[in-house]
């Protein structure tokens, strides 16, 4: 089992820390937190051991699971890294593009692996029609959430819409050509909501809404490709796939048939994957110790991480030059 060590033991850090403990493929060694009330609480009411320092407990595992502020990122990362470990990163990848372009060429002079954890590409509603997204040529996203004050140091891109903005980027295979973005910052010193309109080199369109001033929360994408419509509900973990073929020259009683303004008959059917329930933070936990032991690609890599960076910051851009005019 590999030896893991979490720095961080805020709300997300402990749930990585039960995840980590119940998993058979790590073997929990400790964790850090800088602040030490907590540190104390967190050791005292679950029993794993606390680190004094993050070298200390860096030297004492092979992975170390980054769970700390994004500003803290890049050092926790340029460390452990330097020292040999493997590293997993909570997205963000980092504070900056060029804090997270400069954590890839670490890993690979170290010859260490990374995954940055975009959890959204775990969830089964996502992977069970994944491989049926094909060439999308428009998404629309909504990623809604209730007001909640943790996370409001940055904008809502970062903090909610970067989750879509992965997923979206894991489908689409083009370059982004450009980015046009509106927010408003209703409650908190950055945007609080945020509409942003993606499009890609392929001619493919991307409509990402996110807000965290909601009223109720919801997480649902919809992908539009040629003859399907695909739509998943990252929250309660639902999926639907549409799809349309050539109708029957004797079409049968319950089939569903359109014809458009020139006369092609077309069948609508569904097609819809059976959703495995899952852990999708336990998941992607698990497979990066895969890619470790089996010496594999993870499934979300640095470079897709830096790539879900770099498009939030076009968006956070295009949204401030408006703001400004």
């Amino acid at each position: 089992m590999l030896k893991v060590g979490v720095l961080g033991a805020g709300h997300l850090g402990k749930i990585h820390l039960r995840l980590l403990n119940q998993s058979n493929k790590y073997e929990l060694v400790g964790f850090y937190d800088p602040f030490e009330e907590n540190a104390n609480k967190v050791a005292a009411e679950f029993g794993y051991k606390k680190f004094d320092t993050i070298s200390e407990l860096i030297a004492a595992v092979d992975v170390v699971d980054i769970v700390t502020p994004t500003l803290s990122h890049y050092e926790c990362a340029k460390e452990a890294i330097q020292a040999g470990k493997h590293v997993f990163l909570e997205k963000p990848i980092s504070n900056t593009v060029a804090e997270a372009e400069e954590i890839i060429v670490l890993a690979k002079k170290h010859n260490v692996k990374g995954q940055v954890g975009h959890v959204e590409r775990f969830n089964p509603a996502f992977t069970a029609v994944k491989d049926k997204i094909q060439s999308p040529m428009f998404i629309e996203t909504h990623r809604l959430a209730e007001f909640n004050p943790r996370g409001t140091d940055v904008p809502v891109v970062l903090d909610l819409m970067i989750h879509d903005i992965d997923a979206i980027l894991s489908v689409v295979k083009s370059k982004v050509k450009a980015v046009r973005a509106s927010g408003v910052a209703v409650i908190s010193d950055s945007p609080d909501i945020c509409n942003a309109r993606i499009e890609f080199e392929n001619g493919c369109v991307a409509n990402v809404t996110s807000s965290r001033i909601s009223m109720k929360n919801m997480r649902k994408s919809r992908f539009f490709q040629k003859d399907a419509y695909i739509s998943v509900d990252y929250l309660d973990k639902v999926c639907e796939v549409v799809k349309m073929k050539d109708a029957p020259e004797v079409p049968g009683d319950f089939d569903m048939i359109l014809q458009n303004a020139e006369g092609v008959k077309k069948q609508i059917y569904f097609d819809n994957p059976s959703v495995s329930p899952n852990n999708a933070i336990l998941d992607e936990l698990e497979t990066f110790a895969d890619a470790i032991n089996n010496d594999t690609t993870p499934i979300v890599t640095l470079e897709d991480g830096t790539e879900a960076l770099r498009v939030a910051y076009m968006i956070i851009e295009s949204m401030e030059s408006r703001l400004k005019n």
